[in-house]
């Protein structure tokens, strides 16, 4: 009975990671669209430090473990 505990508890965790990772994913492409593009020749110092900012933000969540 234990054993069976254990696995309803393991898969419980990894669908519970697969939605976090998935949610994460998700969080990740909304913010996407929502930062401006740096095509433009002069960009603005507060867009460039924006945009390094999430990446760097994007970068760390994607090496984070659950």
């Amino acid at each position: 009975m234990e054993s069976t505990l254990q696995n309803g508890t393991s898969a419980v965790r990894e669908d519970f990671s697969e939605y976090v990772a998935h949610l994460q994913l998700h969080m990740a492409l909304q913010a996407r669209n929502l930062v401006p593009t740096l095509t433009q020749t002069n960009s603005d110092s507060r867009e460039q430090l924006l945009h390094q900012t999430q990446a760097h933000f994007e970068k760390l969540v994607s090496r984070r473990s659950l």
